[in-house]
């Protein structure tokens, strides 16, 4: 089957695919569901030595869906001419190898933009492609206690936490998609490619945001807060009595207005009277708010609450979350038949767009499925794929 964009935006653009496990994998997602031609490039025993989980497993149906593969082998001088074939044809290419393995195989930046200036060429590494920590290998929850987000994840005095999902993975491969398309807008200017670096570390320590500001700007080490907000006070979990809620009351205004909803003396406290009382004074706060609060349902509350302008909502299992008629009319769950699965479900972009449209066109390729169409697309004959395979180069 030929290429069939997902989406028209990127459809103009050709991208090899030569990334593994999560974080690339996350970068080409964005690029292959906004239309982009994406060839993923594997090892032939690829499915043997099993990076990122077996091909019916959910983690790889959901990261790898419109996208078309091609088995190649880059340590043999074949499988490495049959790379720079596509990549003299490609305008982008992304690989999460370790720094040095790409100059190993000969298929660096340097070597790639020889044969094609224009080539955006995209590196996502654990903690950078040069310094004193480039050569370790990364992994999402090494970069999540190196990057500061476990030390303040977690209750106070019970030890680091990490988050529930891989974020650093996550947030370096968002990233990584987002510095393509500026090389990608670059280039209509200067009509040269460039090299596009991230890394986990990176891209956690950029998460911190607020948090990292508060050091670099007041130097103030945040701790750990728990489920409370470590600024914004009382924003936290409140026990109901069927369960627990979030509540979020931001600024003063909506304090004295979620203060004005109980009847309880006891928010006329001059210790809760503002921000700084009120983070001083959290505990006794909480404890004042869920004695109210443990008396109702959490339908009671997130009603009452929201209706009076003051932010609450229910904490959902995963299960809950794509039950909501929210996220159904959102469209983060989207159709899709799989090779392996049949019909089934995978994430949908949490980007609308008032004319173009993010779509799953495909669902994920089996090993090498289209590597005798792709390798016709750029010359090859029949006669050549065959010898290509009989060496062992596909």
């Amino acid at each position: 089957m030929p290429f069939e964009p997902a989406s028209d935006i990127l459809s103009d653009y050709t991208v090899l695919d030569l990334t593994r496990v999560r974080s690339g994998p996350t970068c080409i997602r964005q690029l292959a569901d906004w239309g982009a031609n994406v060839i993923k490039i594997e090892d032939p025993e690829s499915d043997k030595v099993g990076l990122g989980g077996p091909r019916s497993g959910s983690d790889f149906q959901n990261l790898h869906r419109n996208k078309r593969s091609i088995t190649l082998n880059l340590k043999s001088p074949e499988g490495r001419e049959v790379f720079m074939a596509l990549a003299a044809r490609a305008d982008v290419i992304v690989e999460n190898y370790r720094p040095d393995v790409k100059a190993r195989l000969g298929i660096d930046y340097a070597a790639v933009s020889k044969i094609n200036p224009r080539i955006v060429y995209a590196s996502i590494s654990g903690f950078g492609q040069d310094g004193p920590l480039s050569k370790r290998p990364g992994f999402d929850q090494i970069a999540q206690g190196m990057g500061g987000l476990m030390s303040i994840t977690g209750e106070p005095g019970k030890g680091p936490m990490r988050v529930g999902i891989p974020i650093a993975d996550l947030t370096a491969g968002i990233f990584c998609s987002q510095g393509i398309l500026l090389a990608l807008m670059e280039r209509q200017k200067s009509g040269k490619g460039q090299w596009v670096q991230t890394s986990l570390l990176q891209a956690q320590v950029f998460m911190l945001d607020f948090q990292a500001t508060r050091w670099l700007m007041d130097q103030e080490v945040p701790p750990q807060a728990g489920n409370d907000h470590p600024t914004s006070i009382p924003t936290g979990v409140f026990k109901t009595s069927d369960g627990f809620i979030n509540i979020a009351v931001a600024g003063q205004k909506m304090w004295e207005k979620f203060a004005s909803l109980f009847k309880d003396k006891g928010f006329d406290d001059p210790m809760f009277k503002d921000g700084k009382g009120r983070s001083a004074n959290r505990k006794q706060l909480n404890a004042l708010i869920e004695s109210h609060t443990s008396k109702n349902t959490s339908a009671y509350w997130i009603e009452m609450l929201n209706a009076n302008g003051c932010p609450a909502g229910e904490i959902n299992t995963i299960d809950q979350v794509f039950a909501l008629e929210q996220v159904r009319h959102l469209g983060l769950a989207q159709p899709m038949v799989s090779q392996e699965r049949g019909a089934t479900e995978v994430l949908g972009q949490p980007i609308l767009m008032s004319r173009s449209k993010a779509t799953v066109k495909r669902p994920p390729p089996t090993l090498g499925q289209q590597t005798d169409e792709v390798l016709a697309e750029i010359g090859y004959e029949p006669d050549a794929i065959a010898k290509l395979r009989k060496d062992g180069a596909v």
